[in-house]
């Protein structure tokens, strides 16, 4: 069976969201940092619901931390899905990430970004604590964790609460 990383630095950081609410196996998971890259929380989804989600732009100044998995490479093609790849929700690129734990260089990932952004737009506290819950799981840097904690949320509307009960329906159907 052949592998492929997949670089998480959303709420697939959680082990209960990728494997638990995705259905993803992983072979190993590490903490780990993409250069390059900067973490916003400018995603809008593709049904307006009055939040944001993770979304990480180019910024040769700044880093992005996060969660490099090993998974099945036929379970990229199920990221995509889950994620919204095919309808334009996030496309899927390959970028280099470094295992905070290892100095043999970089490993080439596959990761999630998106073109669309508004930034008037916040993350609700509901998915914030997602991402919250897998940096500790991991154990990304404290510092990443605090500042994690800093980022501004909404509260979660009720239309976010019905749509995201009828995407976790579709989701144990996938």
């Amino acid at each position: 069976m052949s592998t492929a990383w997949y670089f998480a630095y959303g709420s697939n950081m959680a082990t209960a969201t990728l494997r638990g609410r995705r259905g993803i196996e992983f072979h190993q998971a590490v903490p780990a940092r993409a250069s390059g890259w900067r973490l916003v929380f400018d995603k809008p989804p593709l049904i307006a619901i009055g939040e944001s989600f993770a979304n990480i732009l180019p910024d040769p100044q700044a880093e992005v931390l996060g969660v490099l998995y090993e998974i099945a490479a036929t379970d990229l093609a199920h990221i995509d899905l889950t994620e919204g790849v095919l309808v334009g929700n996030y496309r899927r690129i390959a970028i280099p990430v470094m295992p905070l734990t290892d100095a043999n260089g970089p490993v080439a990932a596959y990761t999630l970004t998106c073109d669309r952004c508004d930034p008037a737009l916040r993350p609700s506290r509901r998915y914030l604590e997602l991402l919250i819950a897998g940096a500790i799981e991991h154990r990304l840097p404290e510092d990443y964790v605090a500042r994690l904690r800093t980022v501004p949320t909404c509260a979660e509307s009720p239309e976010a609460a019905e749509l995201r009960a009828v995407i976790e329906q579709f989701l144990r159907r996938a």
